[in-house]
């Protein structure tokens, strides 16, 4: 089987190496173009799928957006029986969709269709789901809406993070697209209609979103910390400029919201209920650092209101 792979991030290559190992024929790669870093932004930085595309020897499709004669030709040239999607960042229209005569398929994380949408991960997260997962659903136009041929399941560790999560699904995808290929090349796939009724949707992340309210509860506000690290990081400010947060975990203590009630190896901070305690910080400008070191550097102290 000829499969045309489309995907962007380090969460898209477990995929794109499973197919490579079970000698799947990867007969080309879609992914979004170099990006400029660095300070003054000449340095060009291929996407993590290009450069596992390169090491195996795969040619690579680039375009801004996947529209278009010119990109559909260049689609149709590499003549695959199937497309495999994975965190690739658009959506893919009709014409897309249609050129593999045996369709396309989406790796997604999470248990469809709980979190239709494009952040799933931290949107499980924010909700306190005790598991989440991967499914493996055959596309159509419509938002992550499409049949599943499978899913595995596992468990949201108390503390862990996005990032954390994340790894660990890019490697539970993988292993579930080897199942559900298997499934569908025997002929045993038997694709599941979602009830649009269960549906929850993940919208896209925002700065906005990762504000933390002081008046919210404190396991909410840990939850949201969990969620937005390591991007783009729970925030919030001091001293009239912004404040990253990371490592927390909700408290008994009891204080005015937003105020500072300890301060050393970890900083407490009041909530509409109970605190937050934090053991990171990053500072507007500045890397990411234990808050024992930001005190030291006399950076915040008791008393001090976050808003």
């Amino acid at each position: 089987m000829r499969i045309v792979f489309f995907g962007t991030p380090e969460f898209a290559v477990p995929s794109l190496r499973a197919l490579l190992r079970e000698r799947y024929s990867v007969v080309g790669v879609v992914t979004q173009p170099d990006k400029p870093q660095g300070r003054s932004r000449s340095t060009l930085v291929a996407p993590p799928v290009k450069a596992e595309a390169e090491r195996s020897g795969i040619p690579v499709l680039q375009p801004v957006r996947p529209l278009g004669d010119v990109f559909l030709a260049g689609l149709r040239r590499l003549e695959p029986d199937l497309g495999v999607v994975v965190a690739y960042g658009h959506i893919l229209r009709p014409a897309v969709l249609s050129v593999p005569p045996r369709g396309m398929l989406n790796v997604h994380a999470s248990l469809l269709p709980r979190w239709r949408g494009a952040a799933p991960i931290q949107h499980a997260i924010l909700a306190g789901e005790p598991e989440t997962g991967v499914s493996i659903m055959r596309m159509e136009e419509g938002l992550d809406s499409g049949p599943v041929l499978h899913r595995a399941a596992t468990p949201i560790g108390p503390e862990e993070t996005a990032g954390a999560l994340a790894a660990r699904l890019a490697e539970l995808g993988a292993g579930a697209l080897v199942d559900a290929l298997s499934l569908l090349t025997s002929g045993l796939a038997k694709p599941e209609p979602q009830d649009p009724v269960r549906a929850t949707f993940a919208p896209k992340i925002d700065r906005e979103s990762a504000r933390l309210d002081w008046r919210r509860d404190a396991g909410a506000l840990a939850r949201q910390v969990r969620a937005f690290d390591p991007v783009p990081g729970a925030w919030a400010t001091h001293a009239g400029a912004a404040l990253k947060l990371f490592g927390a975990a909700a408290t008994l203590e009891r204080g005015e919201p937003g105020c500072v009630l300890a301060a050393s190896e970890r900083l407490v901070v009041g909530c509409g209920g109970g605190a937050l305690a934090v053991e990171e910080v990053q500072p507007a400008g500045k890397r990411r650092l234990p808050v024992s070191e930001w005190v030291r550097g006399r950076g915040i102290a008791v008393g001090e209101q976050l808003a």
